[in-house]
């Protein structure tokens, strides 16, 4: 992939004009505005990264974005690579990965400022009404250059190197995403400032330290609702979700139902193998309820070895099929991980106990469900485990 990267360096390089004064100027702006960002959130940026299990999204488009727009593509590389190196303190990666980091950023950018170029000549100081429609068409289109070839290159490289890659994996989240697009929003509004009024640059500088503070707060308060095992959601964001989502039940006088799921035996698996082992079976059984779960449904972690998922807009017999459809999944389970000697070792056929409560036939409040739901996994035990059962209606 690197080496492929040289045809869309050569080409962004071919088709660029050669920098004038004007050009270094504005390149010296971004780069004190980019030097400032990084310097000033050094820590903060540090400890999202170090709670970040997944893609990072950095927040630096605030900077090469506009480069992008008024640059040469040989400026917009240097920026590229200066902001790069001086993210190398923070993100203190194995070299290769900082290298190949470093050219994906580069590439996106120089390939979006070929885009932007070849559809010129761009003069925001003379634009009309439907000039500056147009001109906005032509940014829009440059950030999705931009952003694209960023997914396609990392995202493409993640999927062949990860042995189970997921969505969330290899592109982020939606929050993660949402802030690269905020980000990249603020990147244009720091390019038509710099045409029109370089001195106010200085503004987005002081903008970008306190929206990369902000960003540090948005993940706190994701990971205060999420269970740092198993990346569900721990009780508190469950239960303020589930809150949400029966009371918009209630209002429309519709139905839902709650799964209760219990992995049978797991203190076996801890003695047997370890409880690393019994990370690993956590994991592996929140990743797959994930998977066959709906975007509505709510999934999150009760405790031990036990989940809550919550069937929105769900009967009796829409539930049960969800419940046996889990239960058939996480049965099917090959779960590689390593035993108390640290030798690797596979776990297979482990069974589950799910209890079924529906609203409002069991129960008419989330901690009556979950109650429901829960006598409904001791009756399933009692009767031999692996088997979905029912809780008990409110008449009997």
């Amino acid at each position: 992939m690197e080496a492929l990267s040289l045809i869309g360096f050569t080409l962004a390089f071919a088709r660029s004009s050669t920098p004038t004064a004007t050009d270094w100027m504005r390149f010296a702006i971004l780069a004190a505005g980019a030097t400032v960002h990084i310097q000033l959130t050094r820590r903060q940026e540090e400890r999202r990264r170090n709670r970040t299990k997944t893609v990072l999204i950095d927040l630096i488009a605030v900077w090469v974005f506009p480069a992008i727009l008024v640059l040469p593509a040989p400026l917009v590389v240097l920026l590229v690579l200066l902001t790069r190196v001086q993210r190398w303190f923070t993100a203190r990666r194995p070299a290769h990965n900082f290298v190949f980091s470093a050219i994906s950023h580069s590439l996106a950018a120089a390939l979006a400022q070929m885009t932007y170029v070849s559809l010129g000549p761009h003069d925001w100081l003379s634009l009309s009404g439907w000039g500056s429609l147009r001109e906005f068409g032509f940014i829009l289109l440059a950030a999705i250059v931009y952003e694209g070839v960023q997914v396609v290159y990392v995202g493409g490289i993640l999927t062949l190197s990860s042995p189970d890659p997921t969505v969330r994996t290899v592109l982020g989240s939606k929050a993660d995403n949402l802030l690269e697009a905020i980000t990249t929003g603020l990147g244009a509004i720091t390019a038509v400032l710099l045409v029109t009024m370089p001195p106010t640059v200085a503004i987005m500088a002081v903008v970008t330290v306190v929206f990369n503070r902000l960003a540090e707060l948005d993940q706190l308060q994701d990971d205060v609702v999420t269970d740092s095992k198993t990346g569900l959601l721990n009780m508190r964001g469950w239960s303020e979700s589930a809150e949400r989502a029966l009371s918009r039940v209630g209002r429309a006088d519709g139905n839902l139902a709650m799964l209760m799921i219990d992995l049978d035996h797991f203190k076996w698996i801890n003695d047997t193998f370890g409880h690393p082992a019994g990370d690993d079976v956590l994991i592996s059984v929140a990743k797959v309820l994930g998977e066959v779960t709906r975007p509505a449904d709510i999934v999150g972690r009760f405790g031990g070895e036990e989940f809550l998922v919550l069937l929105p807009d769900a009967d009796a017999a829409a539930a049960e099929m969800a419940a046996e459809r889990m239960r058939d999944t996480i049965a099917k389970l090959h779960i590689d991980t390593t035993d108390k000697r640290g030798e690797e070792t596979t776990i297979t056929e482990r069974t589950t106990s799910i209890g079924v409560a529906v609203y409002p036939r069991h129960a008419s409040t989330l901690q009556g469900l979950v109650q429901a739901a829960d006598a409904a996994v001791y009756e399933a035990k009692e009767h031999g485990r692996n088997q979905v059962r029912f809780a008990p209606s409110l008449n009997q």
